[in-house]
């Protein structure tokens, strides 16, 4: 595993103060962000959620792209932009997320799954792939578990889930990851939490700073907050781990061989690559790619590596 190194945090910190970042303009709402594709909306009758989403290109397969926590759909914009030429590519911002509405939820991943049956059902898809990254793939991995029927296969990019906890470190889960602390997330911060989710931070990714310290200011942004909070609390209450044997579709499973989250640096330190096969190995006819290099924004990171194989796995 490849640490943060002092440098590049002193770097980064450098950057937090440099005028770009001190300047950064102050939205009204989350829905004032740039996203790099047009958005469409719906409301779902059944969770009262209005999801925000975006839908590219045409194809008799589906992916669903699903962002993992704090995150929203432009995670997948190199993604999107390249299998949108044979695939319909949708890519959504969970409830409490992006421009997607913000009431508030359990944040459990069986709420999120029953929200990706309805939203799919919305927009008249009787199966996708489901494409999940960090939580998106717990999310992924739950929607399979509970409506096997509306999903093709799996294509996981470091997906939380693989990892076991503990009683204890579930709950210290729940002390470190508070509202105050979220909402309080400093552009210092900021930028060295983003650091973290690379192997080497990429120029591209400077949008998700940028909009990060944007979404401060926003009329939502508490109740972003308390969706992160939520989903924290959601991924360690309902944990998929000893139902990975269970997942009987096709699955894709991509990790960095240097992501510096997984394992949990604090409480389960070893090698990804240990986690990885570990999670390959209960789901029967899986395969994994280890990319090197890479951290755990892979499909961001790397994206000439995921789509090629993505689009070989699909076909």
């Amino acid at each position: 595993m490849k640490p943060i190194t002092i440098v590049m945090i002193l770097l980064m910190s450098l950057i937090a103060c440099s005028s770009p970042y001190k300047a950064t303009s102050t939205i009204e709402s989350m829905d004032d962000l740039k996203y790099p594709f047009n958005i469409s909306k719906v409301t779902l009758l059944g969770c009262r959620h209005t999801i925000a989403y975006t839908d590219l290109g045409k194809g008799d397969k589906t992916i669903l792209f699903i962002h993992g926590l704090g995150s929203y759909s432009p995670a997948w914009k190199h993604n999107i932009e390249d299998l949108s030429r044979k695939y319909r590519c949708v890519a959504i911002d969970l409830p409490g997320y992006g421009k997607s509405s913000k009431e508030p939820h359990s944040g459990k991943m069986t709420h999120y799954a029953g929200v990706i049956k309805e939203f799919l059902s919305a927009l008249g898809i009787e199966k996708a792939y489901l494409a999940g990254h960090s939580m998106g793939g717990q999310i992924s991995i739950t929607t399979t578990l509970l409506y096997p029927e509306i999903v093709e296969g799996l294509i996981l990019v470091a997906p939380a889930g693989f990892e076991r906890f503990t009683p204890g470190q579930r709950l210290w889960f729940r002390d470190v990851m508070t509202l105050k602390g979220v909402k309080l997330t400093t552009p210092e911060a900021i930028i060295n939490n983003l650091a973290t989710n690379f192997y080497r931070l990429p120029r591209e990714a400077e949008f998700m700073i940028t909009d990060r310290i944007q979404m401060r200011h926003a009329k939502d942004f508490d109740a972003y907050c308390y969706a992160v909070v939520q989903s924290v609390n959601g991924m360690v209450d309902e944990p998929v781990i000893d139902y990975l044997q269970d997942i009987k579709v096709p699955t894709l499973i991509f990790y960095g061989e240097n992501d510096n989250l997984i394992p949990n640096r604090f409480l389960n330190p070893g090698r990804t690559r240990d986690i990885a096969q570990y999670g390959a190995y209960k789901i029967q006819g899986s395969k994994l790619v280890m990319v090197p290099r890479c951290g755990h924004f892979m499909m961001f990171e790397k994206p000439e590596v995921f789509n090629q194989t993505v689009s070989d796995f699909i076909q």
